[in-house]
């Protein structure tokens, strides 16, 4: 058990300064002024001088690594517990990207389960960027209602050149089955997105909402900020629709494309033309390859997205976009949490999982995880370690 005294809580509303008492895996009372009780091996932590906040859920994580489109030796490494949990994240989401060949939904499973039981949530879409969908039991359907870690389908590559082209009426198809096997299993059926930079932008999505009945909180876009263009069509789509928009936060910020928007700024962007701040949110395509590039900007090989960036990006929004941090923080716990469906997800409350961030109130900078009311990082430092992590 744990007693957090004196942090000021953030839910991801602004809760002031409470107590928050921890057992169980979960969170039993938040209050004012909790008394301590020693004879139940009570351990206390001070958090006076501090934020804290739910856990962060990244809802576009490449487990298993991703690349592989340079050739074999540009496959990115599978991921390791401590990417993970030193940025706050204590919930992802595994998906496959370009290659669902070497890599497939199998191993994306094992996977999961392997980071599960390290210490963190773990979930998976099923799928690839490839239609038709390659899935483990031959359905989308089959796979959201028999296998439970799959919360939906993606990553759906569309308007790109590395997409296998669908049809509208195809994409559309995908959302339907995927919605159904969301419905059948009790689960959120939804489509994880990948957009890429073609003129159509947001055309298949606004076709599904235009022509059938199905709504806004089954498709989830994703990299939407990879363009001024698309970012712009996609708060559109958000205005105009009611629809979802997922930001992307890996990219290097001190190397942005000339036209490439980074997630802080693109949430500011969002906010100040109207869009619901529960409308957006981020996630790190963690673990996929990236350009990395010398001082002068000279191409220097091969990198990795990191999903400490998810927690890079939400600081910037409040520290240098001027974001309250109880909007900033709805991108990346409260919003992800509500279209997965995780009801015990994204939010400090009783009855909700145990999972917490403690940071410095000042610089946002993180001292504590948790993650299902166990310490994985203290102290800025990681406490637990994954099975092969030196």
């Amino acid at each position: 058990m744990y007693l957090i005294q004196n942090a000021h809580i953030y839910a991801p509303e602004d809760l002031g300064i409470q107590d928050v008492l921890v057992g169980g895996g979960e969170i039993l009372k938040i209050g004012k002024q909790l008394p301590p009780e020693p004879a139940y091996g009570m351990t206390i932590l001070d958090g006076s001088g501090k934020v804290l906040m739910p856990g962060l859920i990244d809802a576009h994580v490449h487990i298993l690594g991703g690349g592989g489109e340079g050739g074999a030796r540009s496959r990115t490494p599978e991921i390791m517990l401590t990417d993970i949990t030193l940025g706050g994240v204590t919930t992802v989401v595994g998906c496959l990207g370009t290659d669902g060949c070497t890599r497939t939904m199998a191993n994306l499973l094992a996977k999961a389960k392997g980071l599960d039981e390290e210490g963190i949530t773990t979930y998976v879409y099923t799928g690839s960027y490839q239609v038709p969908v390659r899935t483990l039991t031959g359905s989308v359907m089959d796979d959201a209602i028999l296998l439970e870690k799959v919360v939906g389908t993606g990553e759906i590559a569309i308007s790109d050149h590395r997409s296998s082209q669908p049809t509208k009426e195809e994409f559309a198809r995908i959302v339907a089955d995927t919605r159904v096997g969301g419905i059948l299993s009790g689960k959120a059926g939804l489509v994880n997105i990948h957009m890429g930079d073609g003129e159509e932008k947001l055309a298949f999505l606004r076709y599904v909402l235009e022509n059938t009945q199905i709504p806004p909180t089954n498709m989830l876009p994703t990299h939407i900020n990879r363009s001024c263009s698309l970012m712009e069509d996609g708060i559109d789509y958000a205005l105009s629709l009611g629809g979802y928009i997922d930001l992307t936060t890996s990219s290097d910020p001190d190397f942005l494309e000339p036209d490439e928007v980074k997630a802080s700024t693109g949430l500011r962007m969002a906010l100040e033309a109207g869009v619901s701040a529960g409308h957006v949110t981020f996630s790190s395509d963690g673990q996929g390859s990236l350009p990395v590039f010398y001082p002068d900007g000279t191409l220097k090989g091969l990198g990795v997205g990191k999903v400490t960036s998810l927690y890079r990006e939400m600081r910037d929004a409040v520290l240098t976009d001027g974001v309250e941090l109880s909007q900033a923080l709805q991108a990346v716990t409260s919003n992800p949490a509500a279209l997965l469906k995780l009801s015990r997800k994204g939010r400090v409350g009783e009855a909700a999982d145990a999972d917490l961030v403690l940071a410095d109130e000042k610089s946002l900078e993180i001292d504590v995880v948790m993650a299902r009311g166990r310490i994985l990082v203290q102290g800025g430092q990681a406490v637990v370690k994954g099975t092969f992590e030196e």
